[in-house]
């Protein structure tokens, strides 16, 4: 008999406490380069997660039909048309947004993410726990990205989604934007404070110390 699967912390887990982004350090790259704004951070949430719950669920439907010699193969060819379908109905649709994100939806076909939950995990189950446990590795990726774009949205240009949030001090307001928050660096501090602060709060996500040192003893002369 097959073990039962408790879907709700499939989906749920991986928002906080197996979190794909802060706990297994998956995904980083676009999570750096694509949340200078709640905007781009958005479409590139929406569209990894669209495409890794699509990809778990065709690989789950043909995983007994998948050589092993090939497999890999077989999920990125499946991951990257999908991406290419992705990719032109953001040139189609949503240029200026697809213009903003460049290469990084491209990116997604190696995303270590999409790949990590379809090798460890649609290969090995039915298409509907592989697409719960797609879709809540997707949204746990989604609320990381959109934290980070807020952050440096609203600090570098004073915005939230184009809206000036903050008055800006050229026009008489408060605020004066933080360049700093909108370049690459920012992101890299602010992921490793995210993953700091979760991990200090979720003390049991914390890594073994790889050396521990000898303790110290007292002498009496």
């Amino acid at each position: 008999m097959a073990a039962r699967i408790d879907f709700w912390a499939t989906l749920t887990d991986p928002l906080l406490r197996q979190n794909p982004v802060t706990l297994q350090i998956l995904g980083i790259c676009s999570a750096l380069a694509v949340t200078t704004s709640l905007a781009t951070a958005l479409t590139m949430s929406v569209s990894l997660t669209l495409v890794l719950t699509l990809s778990a669920v065709l690989i789950s439907l043909i995983r007994r039909h998948i050589p092993d010699t090939i497999r890999l193969i077989v999920q990125i060819v499946i991951v990257a048309s999908l991406v290419i379908v992705i990719d032109q109905i953001l040139q189609a649709y949503f240029a200026e947004i697809s213009r903003a994100l460049s290469i990084y939806v491209g990116l997604i076909t190696t995303n270590c993410l999409v790949l990590g939950r379809t090798e460890a995990y649609a290969r090995h189950h039915a298409p509907v726990p592989a697409a719960v446990d797609a879709f809540g590795n997707g949204l746990g990726y989604s609320l990381i990205l959109l934290t980070l774009g807020g952050v440096r949205e609203l600090f570098g240009r004073g915005q939230l989604f184009g809206w000036q949030a903050f008055p800006l001090a050229d026009a008489g307001g408060w605020f004066t934007p933080l360049g700093l928050m909108l370049l690459a660096p920012s992101a890299f501090f602010l992921l490793g404070g995210l993953v700091w602060a979760i991990r200090s709060w979720r003390v049991e996500q914390t890594e073994a110390l790889e050396h521990v040192p000898p303790a110290r003893t007292m002498t009496v002369e």
